[in-house]
């Protein structure tokens, strides 16, 4: 099996080879997105409800006992690790955690660190992060227009987000956008948005609204397939798919007219579950091993029993048994409830 050491200046060293973990289905599970924190200094609107009761901080892993979980599973053959929220860079001192996983990157035991974020506290991490092994980063941008930015995060300041995607390029970053389409909202700027990003070197992804947790307004009222997204950008650009993946659940095109990448994340409408390779971690330590379905495994209580990790990998190994083949996301306006109660910020994004 794969086994972590640390030697005496604090590197991780591989010391022997391990096969990935297998679901039931025959997928390799080489990606865990962790959830440092359920809290968030913007309330998009899409995501949570403006007074949002959040988990009391005693609730909460330590970023020493996340660091130990995450190292369970890059032991077990988890080759990507994505860091998420809430917004990941408001968690106190979550630059430690940042540190400690990027051990692991620079021994080539974690192929990459990753980290979404809605970027209004980029620009004073942006260098460390760098310093840390993130090589690229997925920033959460739903428009260019700042009366808009204001109204659909409700807090955030589209000047900031914007100090923070300099930041991280100067740093050496490569930054993707991730926009949540909404019909009525961003749909026109969707061609400006492509033409920006692309213009910075920067790949831009849409994504389709899910049905996750109680909020302040109707899905069904902005809900845009991206089939359609796609259809109506075609008017004024030309595609071809390709074969470009980062790990995560994007099929991307190529863009003749701005030599760019658009990805789409559909799903609603194009299920992507055949190939997930995914599981998450939340801040409290519970497993998830899929977004759209509320069967869950408690890592907590097993990381706690003993400083040995045997509990506590075969834990994994049994809940990596019970991941589904995929998940049962609708929305129309017959369904009136979520497909499922917690919020997105929960899980992480």
């Amino acid at each position: 099996m794969n086994t972590v050491t640390i030697d005496r200046i604090g590197a991780y060293k591989l010391t022997d080879a391990k096969a990935p973990m297998i679901d039931p289905f025959g997928r390799a599970v080489t990606y865990l997105r962790v959830s440092v924190t359920d809290r968030c200094d913007f309330r998009c609107t899409y995501c949570m409800a403006e007074n949002m009761t959040f988990l009391p901080k005693k609730d909460l892993l330590t970023l020493e006992e996340l660091n130990r979980l995450c190292s369970a599973f890059i032991a077990k053959g988890v080759r990507k690790l994505r860091l998420t929220g809430g917004e990941p860079l408001v968690r106190k001192n979550v630059m430690f955690l940042v540190r400690e996983l990027g051990k692991h990157v620079h021994a080539g035991t974690l192929d990459e660190l990753t980290l979404t974020t809605n970027g209004s506290q980029l620009s004073k991490f942006a260098a460390e992060l760098a310093d840390c092994g993130v090589r690229r980063i997925n920033v959460s941008l739903d428009t260019l227009d700042p009366e808009k930015f204001k109204q659909i995060t409700r807090w955030g300041e589209l000047s900031k987000v914007m100090e923070g995607i300099d930041a991280a390029q100067a740093a050496g970053i490569h930054v993707k956008i991730n926009a949540v389409a909404l019909k009525g909202f961003n749909d026109t700027e969707i061609p400006a948005m492509m033409r920006w990003a692309h213009g910075r070197g920067m790949d831009l992804t849409l994504i389709e609204t899910m049905p996750m947790g109680e909020i302040d307004e109707d899905r069904t009222d902005h809900y845009m397939p991206l089939s359609e997204m796609r259809d109506t950008l075609a008017q004024q650009f030309s595609f071809s798919d390709i074969p470009y993946k980062t790990g995560g659940p994007a099929r991307y095109l190529q863009v003749a007219e701005t030599g760019g990448r658009l990805g789409l994340i559909t799903p609603m409408t194009h299920n992507f579950c055949e190939s997930c390779n995914r599981v998450r971690l939340t801040c409290t330590g519970t497993l998830y091993m899929c977004l759209g379905q509320n069967d869950a495994a408690d890592l907590r209580t097993p990381l706690r029993a003993s400083d040995d990790d045997a509990y506590l990998s075969s834990v994994i190994d049994e809940a990596i048994t019970r991941k589904p083949k995929g998940h049962d996301f609708i929305i129309d306006r017959t369904r009136n409830k979520p497909a499922v109660a917690r919020h997105m910020s929960v899980t992480g994004g």
